[in-house]
């Protein structure tokens, strides 16, 4: 595997020198960021500091507005779907603490926990409104951005969208399948000679394929920007929504006991049935508010500073089926949540650039503080009717109501709980130019963690945890083809857990562990063509972890290890005029080296699917009669892949799946309509984490467009 990968990036190396064309020449302000199509370049938040994409050791994947536009994305999962390598385990819960959407990056799950750099958590789902672009950052990134809301795998980074200097704004509203309306508004205007101001928002209200299932939100994103002088520049952005929602249970397979399913037949079977009703909700509101002043220090150094702050609350019933290892029967567990979580972070990051002798250096100099702090309340989880999915007949299946379910409810009482936890950080990066295409990044951060729970069961211990990240860059054609390696070190604070009994339910334990430690090296290519009008990335990676935390619920250990490496390729530009193109392809090998009985020698089933590839392309005709219609094409594939995996239970496959997609448009300069039809085919298909759950079926939607 090994030497195909490297004989990957020597082809596509080579193939970049056959291509080599004059280019279009860009701006060297790397702050103001170069946008072609689906091509958002030079990204300085990804390191902390001013970098241009070619002589970046590390890849990351951008899915822009434009994307977004182009493919009527109305969630933020259809937007992920543009990212090599990501794919959605869970669907967001709604309950307190971990209730966003779950994805799978390299082999390890992970949340989009990031809003402009700087922690902003969730328990619903994101709104695409407000996204400027997103940057899916792959690998263990702790040395930059530390180990409290990051994934082994990399992280998920959403750039909003800023003011500008005029007048301008567009009204979108899209109608859909299964009674989706969504309306949004993006305007932006001048207040004054030095200040500026831009909202966006949206309205959204929609079912499901399902029987039963429903989601109502409100999103809005006011954002300022004020001039203060030549040198300092203020921002200040917001984000507050507001959603209610019925959402279908998870169905576990039970991971305690042999498995007693075998197939995906009955899961088919009933693939529109929810096991809910829409009177059984939950509210999930957030909010977020940062702000960044800039500082022109000279013509070499700037200041930034960042200082936010995140709300977010979950108030309502969760429920889930168990698998009570039968070959039919599943438990209904549901809960009344009331769950809050707080953060707060405050960022100092110094930029510079100075030479030692020949030696061009850019350098960044950072302190980071962030505290979390988690309120849980509500009730303890009750039983609460029994499912068979083969007979489908459903014990609760006429008390599925506020009423039935509060009166059970009455006597499930528990203990409020609150977790905080505090971590202190500084981090230095240094990009040293050896050669005019040669250049190194030499990278170090430390952290101090501190945690308290009121009911844990041991207590949280201060660590230290030291990050370190070394690249290199060599460009045998400057600015158009780079071959890189790096190493790059991550990190999690592991705790406090819930322990859980034997049928999944928490119960009021909690443990801290120490931090587990992730080590990646990996090599590649970058190469831009056509004029930096298409771009191509190929890289081979070998991920490590130890000290992991694994265990049963019961029987919760640390000290296991996993081994994930892979290869992803990814294409993305505008080949010829008209058209733009954004494709990849990841696969992805896991392996559990050390852990409990079951684990060892098995993927893990947070690695989801091996192979992924994801595509899509528009052509806009540019003169004749046709001039301004447009075609899509594209959609997403994934290899089969088991979402229970373990020796001493069983594995259970998902199957593979390819999804097409369609899309006919219109576009003016003012105004643009758009027609779009999802999984052409109507498959069938599945996503899960221990879990089956069905993904959206056929769904044909309008895009109507205006821009002032």
């Amino acid at each position: 595997m090994k030497k195909i990968i490297v004989s990957a990036v020597i082809l596509v190396s080579t193939f970049a020198y056959a291509q080599e064309s004059d280019s279009i020449k860009r701006s060297n302000n790397i702050d103001e960021v170069v946008v072609h199509g689906y091509i958002t370049r030079d990204r300085e938040s990804v390191n902390k500091m001013p970098l241009k994409e070619i002589e970046n050791p590390q890849v990351y994947n951008i899915v822009n507005k434009n994307v977004i536009a182009e493919q009527v994305v109305t969630n933020f999962n259809d937007a992920l779907k543009n990212v090599t390598g990501i794919a959605r385990l869970w669907e967001s819960t709604g309950r307190g603490n971990d209730g966003g959407e779950y994805y799978t990056m390299r082999g390890f799950s992970l949340q989009p926990s990031l809003v402009n750099g700087m922690p902003s958590l969730s328990n619903g789902t994101l709104d695409p409104a407000g996204v400027e672009t997103i940057e899916a950052i792959k690998g263990p990134s702790g040395t930059l951005y530390g180990g409290s809301v990051i994934s082994y795998g990399g992280l998920i980074n959403v750039i909003t969208k800023k003011p500008y200097n005029y007048f301008g704004g567009e009204i979108n509203y899209v109608n859909s399948s299964y009674g989706l309306n969504r309306i949004t508004a993006d305007i932006n205007t001048p207040l004054s000679k030095n200040l500026f101001a831009r909202v966006n928002t949206a309205y959204q209200k929609n079912n499901t394929f399902q029987d039963a299932g429903f989601n109502e939100s409100f999103y809005v994103a006011p954002s300022v920007k004020f001039v203060a002088n030549d040198r300092l520049t203020f921002y200040i952005n917001t984000e507050i929504k507001t959603s209610e929602s019925a959402n279908a249970p998870m169905i576990f397979l039970n991971r305690y006991a042999p498995l007693s399913f075998y197939s995906i037949g009955v899961f088919k079977d009933n693939y529109k049935k929810s096991y809910t009703s829409n009177d059984l909700t939950i509210n999930n509101n957030s909010f977020n508010l940062q702000a960044t002043a800039v500082y022109k220090i000279s013509d070499n150094w700037t200041s930034k500073t960042i200082v936010s702050r995140s709300n977010t609350k979950s108030n309502g019933y969760y429920q889930y089926l168990w698998d009570q290892s039968n070959g039919g029967d599943f438990k209904r567990y549901i809960a009344n949540i009331a769950g809050e979580t707080n953060t707060t972070g405050i960022q100092q990051n110094i930029n510079g650039s100075f030479n030692i002798g020949n030696l061009k250096n850019k350098l960044l100099i950072g302190l980071d503080y962030f505290q979390q702090n988690f309120i849980q309340a509500g009730t303890n989880y009750a039983e609460y009717g029994l499912v068979n999915i083969v007979n489908q007949t459903d014990t609760k299946w006429n008390n599925l109501t506020k009423s039935g379910v509060d009166a059970v409810l009455a006597s499930a009482t528990q203990e409020p709980n609150n977790a905080e936890s505090k971590i202190y950080s500084a981090y230095i990066s240094d990009v040293i130019n050896i050669l005019p295409n040669l250049s190194a990044m030499l990278s170090l951060r430390a952290d101090h963690f501190t945690g308290r729970l009121l009911y844990a069961t041991t207590d949280s211990k201060a660590k230290t945890t030291l990050s370190p990240k070394f690249g290199l860059v060599y460009q045998p054609i400057q600015d158009k083809v780079s071959i890189f390696g790096n190493y790059m070190n991550g990190f999690q604070y592991v705790g406090p857990q819930n322990v859980t009994d034997v049928s999944g339910q928490p119960t009021n334990e909690y443990i801290y562990f120490d931090p587990e430690h992730a080590n990646q090296w990996e090599i590649g290519t970058k190469a831009n063509l056509a004029g930096d009008k298409f771009s191509i990335t190929a890289s081979y990676y070998d991920i490590n972890v130890k000290n992991k935390v694994m265990g049963n619920g019961l029987n919760t250990n640390q000290g296991g290890e996993v081994d994930s490496r892979g290869v992803e390729v990814s294409v993305l530009g505008s080949p010829i005029p008209g058209m733009n193109v954004i494709a990849g392809y990841s696969y992805n090998y896991s392996n559990v080296v050390k852990g409990d009985e079951g684990y060892p020698g098995n993927r893990t089933e947070e690695a989801g699917p091996k192979n992924l590839v994801n595509f899509w392309a528009t052509y806009k005709v540019q003169e004749g009669a046709l001039k301004n219609f447009g075609l899509g094409f594209g959609g997403n594939s994934a290899s089969r892949f088991y979402t229970l995996n373990r020796g001493n239970t069983g594995a259970f496959p998902l199957p593979s799946y390819i999804i097409m997609n369609f899309s006919l448009s219109y576009t003016e300069d003012k105004y643009s309509i758009i027609l779009k039809l999802d999984n052409i085919a109507n498959k069938k298909y599945f996503s899960g984490w221990s879990t089956v759950t069905p993904q959206r079926l056929r769904t044909l939607s309008l895009s109507l467009n205006y821009k002032f």
